[in-house]
């Protein structure tokens, strides 16, 4: 399934030709297990050959290595040695298309990934994944929608430099904490205004755009949208974000927990669902609200919430822990949820009634804001792959809804519902991929063996190479003493 169309995607292969009548070439890329673009110049010729033609061969190689291009230290099902790491079939998606404003307004697309033999998507490429969720909630009549903000932390370096420098003792970009400041920007204000200007003339709306506490971080919220396009405008921005922090020698970071001593980065994800005439599934009608609300509600701090959204919030918090390392995928990742909720970056499956504190926020506002009623998982830190944890999202959200599920306890710090009642969180990589893969998870009952197996061997992979490390870490304290 497409996401929504980008303002000027071509609806036709004539339509196609006469947007590209001025060009030579054509840049295209496809998504990795970790969430990297992948991809590679077409001359315009080949390109619309391959789009006449549904594809070109494609290495699966991107799915048989890692971040580094290393190859997996277990032989995954996707591309091995034993396949010859064979092609796939990449679909180029015309619905994406962009041009690319600071590299010669190149035109790009996206592209997702078929099986050879048998002509279906791909489970473990993430935009086929999710392509399969938002077109089973279509099937129920339902319409995922979404938004996504991004805490990212920034350095006054280059890849040379931080690479000279061992990646320690790294420049921040400005110093102190300065939440919301409309100071910092000015500092460098060039970098920090193009940031916003090249996310939309790629055609990624920016909704809010600010610095956040911590030395040099920013945070960016990208507008609510369709939830097929948000995961790509959400991939997307991380590629701006770095394109231009490349041209102002600047290197911006979506590491989870970059600094031990500093808030982390989180990678907030808000949904909803809309019916067929676009009416928030979520939210009560007028009539409901003025009444005071639900009177079935299974908690007074949902009453608010239509029984669709309790349903899904029910499925929420029911799978949230099988479901953790399509969240929080790296090593790193878990650094920042160790400091619970007191840090907002909850380490249990809560939720609350515009509760930070809690995992999964219930923002409902008054009157005729109504419609704008949402979930935030506020669980995914900003090293997050948007695919797979929005796929993790509405697939729970979903099968709670087709179960009509109860929720085991109510809002966060209600009684019964203290962090010492409520399930926790898996807290280490190791934790959350046994957790993930065990028999019998929410996981592999929403997303198959294929995709559970493959995902799962790529973390136990992070897993092997975080186990061979020797860390500054340890060398610092036990360098001399031992």
């Amino acid at each position: 399934m497409p996401p929504l169309p980008t303002a000027n995607a071509p609806k036709s292969i004539e339509e196609l030709k006469e947007l590209l009548k001025d060009d030579t070439k054509v840049k295209v890329a496809g998504v990795d297990v970790d969430g990297v673009l992948r991809g590679k110049i077409m001359a315009k010729d080949k390109f619309l050959s391959v789009v006449r033609h549904d594809g070109f061969g494609f290495c699966s190689v991107i799915y048989g290595w890692d971040i580094h291009d290393k190859n997996y230290s277990q032989e995954l099902l996707v591309s091995n040695s034993a396949n010859g790491w064979r092609d796939l079939i990449a679909i180029v998606d015309l619905s994406t298309f962009r041009r690319i404003p600071w590299e010669r307004n190149l035109p790009f697309f996206l592209c997702s990934f078929i099986v050879p033999e048998t002509g279906k998507e791909l489970d473990a490429d993430p935009r086929g994944l999710f392509a399969q969720i938002v077109r089973g909630a279509g099937d129920k009549g339902l319409k995922c929608m979404s938004g996504a903000e991004f805490e990212y932390f920034q350095f006054k370096e280059t890849p040379q430099t931080v690479a000279d420098k061992g990646f320690t003792k790294l420049n921040p970009l400005t110093p102190g904490m300065h939440g919301y400041s409309m100071l910092r920007p000015t500092l460098n204000m060039d970098y920090f205004h193009d940031l916003y200007d090249m996310a939309e003339a790629f055609d990624i709306h920016v909704e809010g755009h600010h610095t956040e506490t911590g030395p040099g971080v920013f945070e960016t919220a990208l507008g609510y949208t369709e939830a097929f396009r948000m995961a790509d405008n959400a991939c997307l921005f991380k590629l701006v974000a770095k394109s231009v922090g490349i041209k102002y020698n600047i290197m911006p970071t979506f590491m989870a927990k970059p600094w031990g001593d500093l808030p982390g980065c989180s990678g907030h994800i808000h949904v909803s669902l809309q019916d067929k005439d676009g009416r928030n599934v979520f939210a009560l009608t007028e009539q409901e609200i003025e009444a005071g609300g639900r009177k079935d509600a299974a908690y007074e701090g949902i009453k608010f919430l239509s029984q669709e959204a309790e349903w899904f919030l029910a499925g929420l918090v029911d799978g949230l822990p099988d479901v953790i390392p399509m969240m929080c995928p790296t090593i790193n990742s878990y650094k920042r949820l160790l400091g619970g909720e007191a840090l907002w970056a909850p380490d249990t499956a809560s939720y609350g009634y515009e509760s930070r504190a809690a995992a999964i926020r219930i923002i409902c506002p008054p009157g005729a804001g109504a419609a704008a009623t949402r979930f935030e998982v506020r669980t995914p830190g900003a090293d997050m792959n948007p695919y797979y944890a929005m796929a993790s999202i509405f697939a729970l959200g979903l099968r709670g809804i087709e179960k009509k599920m109860k929720l085991p306890y109510g809002p966060l710090g209600t009684p019964g519902a203290t962090r010492k009642d409520i399930k926790h969180l898996p807290t280490s990589l190791e934790s959350a991929v046994a957790t993930f893969k065990r028999e019998g998870s929410v996981a592999r009952e929403v997303f198959g063996d294929y995709f559970v197996d493959h995902f799962a061997g790529t973390r136990e992979h992070e897993l092997e190479e975080h186990r061979r490390a020797v860390t500054n870490w340890e060398v610092e304290r036990y360098l001399e003493l031992v």
